[in-house]
């Protein structure tokens, strides 16, 4: 059932300029969808369009079923969240004040909207007792961030707007953020409609990529269709290149023999999606995690080789979970020990539950060197 719709839509400004061309989208109700391309394309005319900062030339756009043109813009504005990439938020209010501003408009009971202040704080890993009194100016831009993404929150809309929330954020911050975007909506499935110039944080987060140019829509896909299939030489140009990865190495415990910055993937990612990853991070194996970031098991390219054709796979329906981990304080020993198995590529390391890092064979020797260096230096 889709929840916003796109029927014939475009967009032409007084100075003849064509912003869009012919718009027909639908995108379905608790879903994240995408929508990317380069500057000037489109995508943010599209998105503001379904809140009405922006009207249509001719056609029409319908939120569950109703043509918003007939609807009032505050109220229909009030109905859905809005996150932009300069945060927004009220520097003269508190945190909590931020947060509870929509649905005191709304007429929420304090006790209300009190309690949703608590409970979205606390679902951003923000201690509500530590953070709801503070001011903007007091927190990172990270953090500023999470508090903007809850606001948009706060009364429960069905629809969420998001244009391009991370981009001014450091490299750190942004992987973090996209992070919780992908835990959030897994729990709330939410209809978010998400700006971004980035393919890889598209693919990352998204269930559906509408990719723009000129004003018109080139592929409408899932991320693995997409990879898979890509619609012309514009799309394959837009994936881009792939992104190196950076490895780091200590002394030979099991905490610090592991890198942290081991590749994962979500269960319910599809196979082209996993075998993209593997390319982009120079490995032949991801660590499947859920959205507690705890371990599930191990997916290897070889794996995704044999059953690539079988497209409904998704990378649970293949995943070997029957796999030795060991806990970040084992002895050096241990991880020596379950490497004498050739077939072992890789070794998770855990906190508890909680994937914390992962060794390989090649990890372990560079900390092993390093260790000797340091212990005749």
């Amino acid at each position: 059932m889709w929840m916003i719709r796109f029927e014939n839509v475009t967009k032409q400004y007084e100075d003849g300029f064509v912003a869009l061309k012919t718009i027909n989208l639908e995108i379905h109700k608790g879903e994240l969808v995408a929508l990317i391309g380069p500057s000037g394309c489109g995508k943010t005319t599209t998105m503001r369009m379904i809140n009405r900062l922006i009207e249509p030339t001719s056609g029409t756009v319908y939120i569950d079923g109703q043509d918003i043109s007939t609807l009032d813009p505050v109220e229909l504005r009030r109905n859905i969240g809005y996150v932009i990439q300069q945060i927004g938020l009220f520097p003269h209010m508190t945190i909590a004040e931020n947060i509870a501003l929509v649905p005191k408009l709304k007429k929420w009971e304090k006790s209300a909207y009190e309690k949703r202040v608590d409970e979205l704080l606390d679902l951003v890993g923000l201690d509500p007792a530590t953070f709801k009194h503070r001011y903007p100016s007091e927190l990172s831009g990270g953090q500023q961030q999470r508090v903007g993404v809850v606001r948009a929150l706060a009364a429960e809309p069905n629809i969420i707007l998001m244009d391009e929330p991370f981009s001014a954020l450091d490299p750190i911050s942004r992987e973090q953020l996209q992070d919780d975007i992908v835990r959030l909506q897994e729990e709330i499935r939410k209809t978010i409609v998400f700006v971004t110039h980035d393919m890889d944080e598209a693919i990352k987060i998204a269930d559906r990529i509408a990719l723009m140019k000129d004003g018109e829509v080139v592929q409408f896909a899932t991320p693995d269709q997409m990879l898979r299939r890509p619609a012309n030489s514009f799309v394959r140009e837009f994936i881009g290149e792939d992104r190196l990865l950076t490895r780091q190495t200590a002394v030979p415990t099991a905490e610090d023999l592991m890198s942290d910055a081991v590749a994962t993937i979500a269960p319910r990612r599809g196979l082209a999606e996993a075998f993209r990853l593997m390319k982009a991070r120079k490995v032949d194996s991801l660590v499947v995690v859920d959205k507690k970031q705890s371990f599930l098991g191990i997916v290897t390219l070889k794996q995704i080789e044999q059953r690539y054709n079988e497209e409904h796979l998704l990378v649970a329906d293949i995943a070997d979970y029957d796999v030795t981990t060991l806990q970040k304080e084992a002895d050096v020993t241990d991880v020596a020990a379950l490497f004498q198995d050739p077939d072992v590529r890789i070794i998770p390391v855990l906190d508890g539950d909680r994937l914390v890092g992962g060794i390989t064979r090649s990890s372990m020797m560079r900390a092993l060197a390093e260790w000797t260096f340091q212990q005749h230096a």
